[in-house]
């Protein structure tokens, strides 16, 4: 029965805003039979900036999640923020929670005179299935540094020590780091905030649109191509802060999510391209030549994103073959795969 108090809070829920109009992106198929429907939204953008395909409600808000960490990077970045290469990317990742991750996030504390104490995020397990077996068969438990978003985190702190503002309370809304990011995102996307929440780790989170979002992935994106020598794979020009973020993400796939995680793999086989994923089926990439794809999955369905983004990846020429191990989820019966879980054909 529930208390007196979660019934008080049901009855003072307000009313549900207009629904977005989802389209159905990817179906679970079983010997030919659709099993399972994901709805969602979804936007390409092509080098110009114009719209090159898009499926459902992509100017619907919706809250981008984990996907907004490499704009409030850039923010940071912009604020004096100056780190190694592999600690920016674990500063706009949601790790495994890997040793590399755990040890990534002290590490940018103690170079700022800072201890785990300094960190305001949630606790948690680690986030990666073979990451937290581990951590708990070593008796752990649940920590801030372990939590997904301690990389971020740790550079919020310490961006904090460089400009001399409070450490403590870096997560309020009226904060000077809170407000750059605002400004930050902003600038990047656009667009103002349709509304302003929390996120899972404790901080602000803006209601943006798909359009939005892959806006600022597309000049992230584009910033680290010219930041770089293409013909020799070497740094040229890191002074911009979207190229720094773009950069240190390129190099540092497995510092952005983790060994066995899609958005690893995909930056890793498909040159030049800058990902994050997100909480409840969001999905971001941007591409060298000022591209850039964004997908939303209605019922927040994780498997579903890669299916649909590699299907928009195609509307922009690009050539899916090379991820195909990523493109699909096998469907199975008994151990044996009886189906697929794949995208629609919702740019038809």
């Amino acid at each position: 029965m529930p208390s007196p108090a979660f019934s008080a809070a049901r009855t003072a829920a307000p009313a549900l805003q207009s629904l977005p109009q989802h389209v159905p992106l990817v179906a679970a198929v079983r010997d030919g039979l659709v099993e399972s429907i994901h709805y969602g939204s979804a936007v390409a953008l092509a080098p110009d900036g114009t719209t090159q395909a898009t499926a459902g409600d992509p100017d619907a808000p919706f809250y981008p999640r984990s996907s907004l960490k490499p704009l409030q990077a850039v923010a940071m970045v912009r604020a004096g923020l100056d780190i190694p290469a592999d600690l920016l990317a674990l500063a706009a990742a949601s790790h495994s929670g890997a040793e590399q991750h755990r040890d990534g996030a002290l590490r940018i504390l103690e170079l700022h005179g800072l201890s785990v104490t300094a960190l305001e995020n949630s606790t948690d397990l680690p986030y990666g299935a073979r990451e937290r077996e581990e951590w708990l068969r070593g008796g752990g438990s649940t920590t801030q540094l372990t939590q997904n978003c301690s990389g971020k985190h740790a550079a919020m702190a310490a961006t904090c020590v460089i400009n001399g503002w409070p450490v403590q309370g870096y997560l309020r809304p009226d904060h000077p780091l809170q407000q750059l990011v605002r400004d930050t995102v902003t600038e990047l996307t656009h667009e103002e905030p349709a509304a302003v929440s929390t996120d899972g780790c404790g901080t602000p989170l803006f209601a943006l649109t798909l359009h939005g979002m892959a806006r600022a992935f597309a000049r992230i994106a584009r910033a680290a191509a010219l930041g770089r020598d293409d013909d020799r794979g070497t740094v040229l020009n890191t002074s911009s802060p979207e190229a720094a973020v773009g950069l240190a993400m390129q190099q540092h796939p497995d510092m952005v999510a983790g060994e066995g995680r899609d958005v690893t793999a995909l930056m890793r086989l498909l040159p030049g391209a800058v990902a994050k994923d997100g909480f409840e089926g969001v999905q971001l990439v941007g591409l060298a030549d000022g591209s850039a794809v964004a997908v939303k999955i209605s019922d927040g369905g994780d498997r579903a994103r890669m299916p649909a983004t590699v299907r928009l990846l195609e509307s922009l020429g690009v050539d899916s073959a090379g991820l195909a191990s990523i493109a699909t989820v096998p469907v199975l019966g008994g151990g044996h795969q009886v189906g697929l879980l794949q995208a629609t054909d919702f740019l038809k």
